[in-house]
């Protein structure tokens, strides 16, 4: 019974840690790694969600939207990227 409060914690700094993640995997260049955490992140949050009340859990889905627009995004501008790269080095 004294783990009760302490998953409680752990469960809503997920939270905290995925909307954190989140926002991060908007940023250019490294944000892709960031969302994919954030997402992970969520994954194991959701597990403790189906136990416990969560009073952070708009943060998490917020988390999960901005790494979810962050990684839609910068996974098509990285394929495109290597596309373009791979085109010039077989046209020289």
């Amino acid at each position: 019974m004294n783990d009760l409060p302490a998953a409680k914690i752990k469960m809503m700094k997920g939270s905290i840690r995925c909307l954190i993640f989140g926002v991060l995997g908007l940023l250019p260049i490294i944000g892709l790694p960031f969302a994919l955490g954030a997402l992970w992140l969520s994954g194991r949050v959701r597990v403790k969600e189906k136990l416990f009340w969560n009073a952070a859990r708009p943060y998490r889905i917020w988390g999960v939207a901005c790494a979810v627009v962050g990684a839609l995004v910068w996974s098509i501008v990285d394929a495109l990227l290597i596309c373009q790269a791979l085109a010039s080095y077989a046209a020289a």
